[in-house]
């Protein structure tokens, strides 16, 4: 590193990154909420029910063309 480059990195306020990254920190918080409150069991049983009738239907339209 120059002396250009160290003089800019010395000019950098820690306490402003500080705040920042708290703040961005805060934004996070919205996905998890969500995430929260999404019930995992219900999700795998309707994804199960309706791969139950996705196989059901096109196992009916194999019958139907015979």
């Amino acid at each position: 590193m120059d002396q250009k480059q160290q003089a800019q990195a010395s000019k950098t306020n820690a306490a402003e990154v500080r705040k920042q990254n708290a703040a961005s920190a805060g934004a996070g918080k919205f996905g998890t909420e969500f995430a929260s409150e999404t019930d995992a069991q219900q999700v795998r049983q309707q994804n199960q029910q309706s791969a139950a009738k996705k196989a059901q239907a096109s196992g009916n339209a194999g019958q139907q063309q015979q």
